[in-house]
């Protein structure tokens, strides 16, 4: 399985794909608009590869951050979505939008992805809470946050993928008499506005 890719653009052979140079190897790789616009010939690249595996075809997607290869491969997960349809979510929604999104139940903004319907948005909720290892913001209504609140949230981004500059980024927008679901929430707004 290729996970990494470091090399430099030779091709953009459609407006979704980029050939990439690894040692005199070329890679065809898809990648979303934003990754594509960024990414002239003979530039250098640096991708985190999900290598998806068919019956008659191996397909390279690459994304700039883990976060975003995570993200992907946990949509490509869920029940009847495939590749085209993993892309267009995070070409739509960085990771933390997504992960706000599947936090607060917001169908209206995962129906905004082309190709995703109420149906298909409801799903994606229930079972994206679960794949993205989301934190259980459920509950008696709000509390205000324990001592430890701030912890709990910095642990959450942590094993949302975020480093540790992100995260500290994050923790400046959220207010310690916020009980700790809202701490989490406002910080995955920030993250999301910072992308």
């Amino acid at each position: 399985m290729i996970g990494y890719l470091r090399g430099v653009v030779v091709d953009r052979p459609s407006s979704s794909e980029v050939v990439v140079d690894v040692g005199g190897v070329g890679y065809r790789v898809t990648v979303m608009p934003s990754v594509l616009a960024d990414s002239a010939v003979r530039s250098e690249l640096e991708l985190f590869v999900h290598t998806h595996v068919r019956e008659d075809a191996l397909v390279l997607f690459g994304f700039r951050h883990a976060d975003e290869r995570r993200c992907f491969e946990a949509v490509l997960g869920a029940h009847g979505v495939g590749p085209t349809l993993a892309m267009a979510m995070l070409a739509a929604l960085s990771p933390a939008g997504l992960s706000t999104a599947v936090l607060e139940d917001d169908l209206d903004t995962l129906c905004q992805v082309p190709g995703v319907g109420k149906k298909t948005a409801q799903r994606l909720v229930l079972e994206l809470k679960t794949r993205l290892d989301l934190p259980d913001l459920g509950g008696s209504g709000p509390t205000s946050a324990p001592a430890g609140g701030r912890a709990e949230v910095r642990a959450a981004l942590g094993e949302l993928g975020y480093g540790p500059d992100e995260i500290k980024v994050a923790m400046e927008a959220v207010e310690d008499q916020e009980s700790v679901p809202e701490m989490v929430r406002n910080a995955l707004r920030e993250l999301a506005r910072m992308r």
